[in-house]
């Protein structure tokens, strides 16, 4: 039982998109009773909403915080900008399931992302019930690179017939546990070594179980069109809702082309796709260093990669494809001052510097630099790159169609998460479109970007009772100020909250309140409606 509350007098925008209008919303039993004029409150308490935006909490469809969370579950930097629910295990990384004796090649593969985490063998379904109480809900992803990697490792060819038989027994396991659907990863290895045909099988079993898949494109600049139509082709093939996360047109050969992705993507649906995408909006996008060079370094796994970084033919080979065809999954960028070091757990000393910093200290080429720091710091190393297009970003926030993920995790600026130089959509997602792009650029109006953060999410999930301001659905709420409301981090200084955000309530429980995170984790795991 939570206690019963009325939100007395605030600008309620429910997150349908229409306007806002001024109102009560009474919660109680953690489910919304009423909104509606002069609400009685009986035993409630009331809460003075006056000159705030009353919405449902916000979504955000896109994360990583399942490699933060189980060390911070209180998810501070997502519940003091107004996130409620996160989606996590995306870009075909999750943490599970990890097979007996190759828990310590997951740990590998993920270690510039989760350096910190501990992995020991699991099963989907043991990783969801070992899972720590949070204070946002969660919609739990198992991820295609991880299925891969468990069952033939960091193999560059197809899967044989027992292989992907095996890959389609954990992704059913999976699913049966909770999970609300297949992300995938084509960018990188393994993901980029399957073709059609293996995703495609995988998609029947999403068909058949009513779940859903998620998909960072197998490339995002140069061939970003016809990574589009990969995806497209999928949805037509499978039947399957699909979600492509983090949509963008990195590299500056590509920028200029976001209405173009906007119109194929209605046209597709129009057709009959169910296809949809997100976006953050931010020109910096975050991504292992070693995934910046063609993914022929990786095949083979970490010791392999060394090795190879200790040849000077293979680094002349990689010159020579870097200076041809730009970054991997990046393009060509205006120079290595435009990748900067997030975290380096073996080079801390280098967080929050540039590649080309990097190698003017040390007197040497950026791209012999940037191949050295790889090595030395073993492939940990992750990094910002800034090669997206603010236009681009500004026609992508424009359209009612694309939803907001931050691609963060839930951080904090103090214990293990504090470390580092973390992309400040850690801290400032949903408050930088709020305050940016609504009450500063005049770009789209309030409700409509709350749909994007809210309702819009929630049918996008095909998760019920979420997402909106209505009777009986999940007390998930945020009020702020749309006066203050803004983004306080930057890349020199992630670590900094949100400002604007009044209270966050979860599940009816007050997470956030009077500035101060309440300390509660009443978030539960979301699955398929």
């Amino acid at each position: 039982m939570t206690e019963p509350v009325i939100i007395r007098g605030g600008t309620v925008i429910d997150g349908s998109g229409a306007p806002g209008r001024i109102a009560d919303v009474a919660i109680e039993n953690g489910r919304i009773r009423a909104v509606g004029d002069d609400l009685t409150a009986g035993g409630a308490a009331a809460v003075d909403a006056a000159g705030k935006v009353v919405a449902p909490g916000f979504i955000d469809i896109k994360t990583h915080s399942d490699w933060t969370l189980p060390l911070m579950p209180l998810a501070e930097s997502k519940v003091r900008q107004g996130v409620t629910t996160e989606v996590i295990g995306h870009c075909g990384y999750s943490c599970a399931p990890a097979l007996p004796g190759k828990a310590d090649a997951l740990k590998q593969y993920l270690s510039p992302s989760a350096p910190w985490l501990d992995f020991a063998e699991t099963g989907f379904a043991d990783y969801v019930r070992s899972y720590p109480a949070t204070s946002v809900n969660r919609v739990m992803l198992v991820g295609h690179n991880t299925l891969r990697l468990m069952t033939m490792g960091m193999e560059d060819r197809p899967p044989e017939p027992h292989e992907l038989a095996a890959m389609i027994d954990l992704l059913e396991e999976a699913l049966a546990a909770g999970a609300l659907g297949l992300s995938s990863g084509l960018f990188t290895a393994p993901g980029c070594y399957a073709e059609g045909e293996e995703l495609v099988a995988l998609g029947r079993v999403l068909r058949r179980r009513g779940a859903r898949y998620f998909t960072h494109l197998r490339d995002e600049s140069d061939s970003v069109f016809d990574s589009v139509e990969e995806a497209i082709e999928f949805a037509g093939q499978t039947g399957v809702h699909v979600q492509i996360v983090h949509v963008k047109l990195s590299g500056m050969d590509n920028w200029g082309g976001a209405e173009r992705l906007l119109e194929r993507l209605a046209e597709a649906r129009r057709d009959g796709a169910q296809i949809d995408c997100d976006q953050y909006p931010y020109e910096a996008a975050s991504n292992p260093l070693r995934n910046l060079f063609p993914s022929w370094l990786q095949e083979g796994g970490i010791d392999a990669m060394l090795e190879r970084l200790g040849s000077a033919e293979i680094r002349a080979r990689l010159r020579r494809e870097v200076d041809a065809a730009g970054l991997n999954n990046f393009g060509r960028i205006p120079s290595w001052d435009s990748v900067r070091v997030s975290i380096s757990p073996d080079l801390p000393q280098y967080a929050g510097r540039t590649i080309g910093e990097i190698a003017a200290q040390r007197e040497t080429d950026p791209f012999e630099a940037a191949l050295d720091h790889l090595a030395g710091d073993r492939g940990q190393t992750r990094v910002l790159v800034s090669s997206i297009s603010e236009d681009d970003i500004r026609t992508l926030i424009a359209s009612p169609s694309v939803m907001v993920g931050s691609d963060g995790n839930a951080v904090a600026p103090y214990g293990t998460t504090g470390q580092g130089k973390p992309h400040p959509r850690f801290y400032g997602t949903f408050a930088r479109i709020l305050g940016r792009y609504v009450r500063e650029l005049g770009l789209i109006p309030v409700e409509t970007a709350i749909h994007k953060m809210t309702g819009a999410s929630a049918r996008a999930l095909g998760i019920a009772g979420r997402g909106l301001l209505r009777r009986g659905f999940a007390a998930d709420v945020t009020v702020f100020d749309p006066e203050t409301v803004a983004e306080t981090a930057t890349y020199r200084d992630p670590h900094s909250y949100a400002a604007g955000i009044d209270r966050v309530w979860v599940n009816g429980v007050p997470v956030f309140a009077d500035g101060e995170h309440t300390g509660a984790t009443p978030g539960a795991v979301l699955g398929r409606a």
